[in-house]
């Protein structure tokens, strides 16, 4: 029997159609494209159904509301299909990712996002390919996590980044390697493909996500501690500083004095580094460890897109802040190395 694989579309530029001013969205035109297109409908390829979000969204206006919808739309058929492809625009498609990776609890099923540099039924198109093999894999090689497939590869959701404005290879994973990769055979490299036994299957357990009041500062030379007290006004609850290397800041009087002010009254403060690729570390350097004695703590190597929806998802459950603290820097879905 063929798998079944929900598509849910909500929006992106791989259901655009062209006009006189450029890519526009419209409603039915990515499934009149699917549905023409023999290479779907293959005896190889699973069945699916497709389901237009009506307005689409383009991923530029993606809020934390929208991240509750596609959960909500997913659990809604979760019972029904063996796996889950979700279309979305490239710009925010990593957050996304994130953020239903630390919603859903106890996935025992495949969830893939996906989408394209170039609509779907334009020449070129990567999205044909993309959303193919997204299929496929969902129904052969399925890893019960939410992933991010481009450009042959699937990466763990919230490992990832957009790492290229305008290339077929738009996303990476900085800090682990991809789950799964698609050449002229598929690899299964960091992933691990769902063996749960029936009996064995946990509820599916859906976190709602409300949204929070986030600041996130990105350090520089020169940088005034006022510019972090107009970031940290309430309702703050919590803070990102982009930091330097390691995790090291300047070390100013009056950066560090708003710094632990903030963190006394209770505002949750993470360090995450300006590099792609590697670990904070705030015991290394003089400048890292002034950050820690004033109560911010590291962001190991998780991303920004994963720190800022992992804080979105703890704070929707009004935890205790040092509660929320610890859980930061624990691994909860495989977002940060330890």
């Amino acid at each position: 029997m063929k798998k079944r694989i929900y598509i849910a579309y909500t929006g992106g530029t791989i259901g655009m159609k062209a006009s006189e001013n450029g890519y526009i969205p419209e409603t039915g035109h990515l499934t009149e494209s699917i549905l023409a297109n023999v290479d779907f409908h293959r005896d190889e390829m699973p069945e699916f159904t497709i389901q237009e979000y009506s307005p689409l969204i383009d991923s530029s206006n993606m809020s934390p509301s929208d991240w509750q919808f596609i959960a909500e739309d997913i659990k809604a058929h979760y019972h029904d299909y063996d796996g889950f492809v979700v279309l979305h625009g490239t710009d925010t498609m990593a957050y996304t990712s994130s953020a239903l990776s630390f919603m859903f609890e106890n996935l025992s099923k495949p969830v893939i996002v996906t989408g394209s540099q170039i609509p779907l039924s334009q020449l070129r198109s990567d999205g044909q390919v993309n959303l193919l093999n997204s299929l496929y894999i969902a129904a052969n090689f399925p890893i019960a996590e939410v992933g991010l497939y481009f450009n042959n590869r699937l990466y763990r959701g919230n490992r990832s980044i957009k790492a290229f404005a305008d290339g077929f290879n738009a996303f990476d994973s900085p800090n682990l390697p991809p789950l799964l990769e698609a050449g002229i055979n598929i690899n299964v490299i960091e992933g691990e493909l769902s063996t749960i036994a029936k009996d064995d299957i946990q509820p599916l357990v859906l976190s709602d996500i409300t949204p929070q009041p986030i600041g996130v500062v990105h350090l520089y030379p020169g940088i005034s501690p006022d510019v972090l007290k107009n970031i940290i006004q309430q309702p703050v609850k919590a803070l990102i500083i982009r930091s330097y290397g390691v995790g090291n800041a300047p070390q100013d009087k009056g950066l560090l004095e708003c710094i632990k002010t903030a963190s006394d009254n209770g505002i949750i403060i993470v360090n995450c580094s300006q590099c792609i690729k590697g670990t904070v570390n705030m015991d290394g350097y003089a400048t890292g460890n002034a950050l820690s004695k004033c109560g911010v703590i590291g962001g190991v190597d998780m991303t920004l897109e994963a720190t800022l929806t992992k804080l979105h998802y703890l704070l929707s459950k009004n935890l205790p802040a040092d509660e929320i603290r610890t859980l930061m820097q624990t691994n909860l879905r495989g977002e940060l190395t330890r």
